[in-house]
């Protein structure tokens, strides 16, 4: 309240804002912390996960008794202990194309700390409808950027038209603890400085950060374009048609039950062969959504029909 840029007005606003924070993982675990005691007045967490102890060296929330324990129910324990007049709101659920508008109401601004490409378009998508303001974060190893999109800014959709398919996510691959808090603090400061209404606006900006080179670097992406065709984009369940042309993109041995009886089962290798309906919408399915994105990228080579991703982690 001493910073004459906030003051008594600012604190008020912080405690009018309704902030959604999809992911209680690395990034969540500094986010959280940091937005509560600044006195955000409610917060809305989506989590489907438990605590393992090799996540403790970056989720630096958690402690070994909160071993096997849902994420989102732990941090609002811990967090209270800080600020028990913030309000938070627990969704011990994946964040879906199925819940997003759910979760999105009543909301003034998005926080994605998932490490999930299908929770950040889908969220990104919904921001850009609903013009709200969405604070995305991505790392792996030692290097990772933070940015600020939609409400004033392009959407993530319109900076990264095709997602980024990399080799494998912070699980797979791994990543160090301090380079994730890093990312998970300037997070929390871009979702301050918007709820502040502080200038200039981290909406629009990226930044990159890389502790292998010790580089920081950033640009602003305010007149980056929507794209309008050839959109891939992601369904729920509830979402297949009768109709659908869905491809399996797992064998019986990895998926022996798929969303339907009557999916074709292609492998990702078998794709380019396949000759696609000209007509008919296409739905890939696979665990994670890689798979499916490959196949959906490669397919657009060869129809016009809409394609969409479905990731079946069930």
């Amino acid at each position: 309240m001493k910073l004459p840029e906030i003051g008594k007005d600012g604190q008020y606003k912080l405690q009018a804002a309704h902030v959604l924070v999809v992911g209680c993982g690395g990034l969540g675990c500094t986010v959280l912390p940091l937005l509560c005691g600044a006195g955000v007045g409610y917060i809305r967490l989506y989590d489907h996960d438990i605590v393992e102890e090799h996540n403790l060296h970056r989720q630096i929330l958690y402690r070994m008794e909160n071993i096997g324990k849902g994420k989102a129910i732990c941090a609002k324990a811990i967090l209270h202990q800080s600020n028990p007049h913030c309000e938070i709101e627990v969704h011990q659920e994946r964040l879906t194309p199925g819940n997003v508008h759910q979760a999105l109401q009543n909301i003034d601004l998005v926080i994605d700390a998932s490490d999930s490409f299908m929770v950040t378009y889908t969220l990104s998508d919904a921001c850009l409808k609903q013009s709200l303001p969405l604070i995305s974060a991505s790392v792996i190893e030692r290097h990772g950027y933070v940015g600020g999109f939609c409400n004033s800014a392009p959407s993530y959709r319109a900076l990264f038209p095709k997602m980024i398919l990399g080799g494998g996510n912070c699980s797979t691959i791994g990543v160090m603890g301090p380079i994730v808090s890093i990312l998970g603090a300037i997070q929390a400061q871009m979702a301050l400085s918007v709820l502040l209404d502080f200038t200039p606006t981290p909406l629009g900006q990226l930044i990159n950060v890389d502790c292998r080179t010790w580089r920081f670097s950033e640009f602003r992406f305010d007149k980056a374009q929507e794209p309008k065709d050839n959109n891939v984009t992601f369904i729920d369940y509830n979402d297949l048609l009768p109709e659908d042309c869905v491809i399996e993109l797992r064998d019986i041995k990895e998926a022996p039950q798929s969303v339907r009886t009557d999916v074709i089962r292609l492998l990702p290798s078998e794709i380019v062969a396949w000759q696609p309906p000209l007509s008919q919408r296409i739905v890939c399915v696979c665990k994670t959504g890689v798979r499916a994105a490959r196949a959906a990228y490669a397919l657009q080579e060869k129809t016009t029909s809409e394609i969409v991703i479905l990731v079946d982690d069930k």
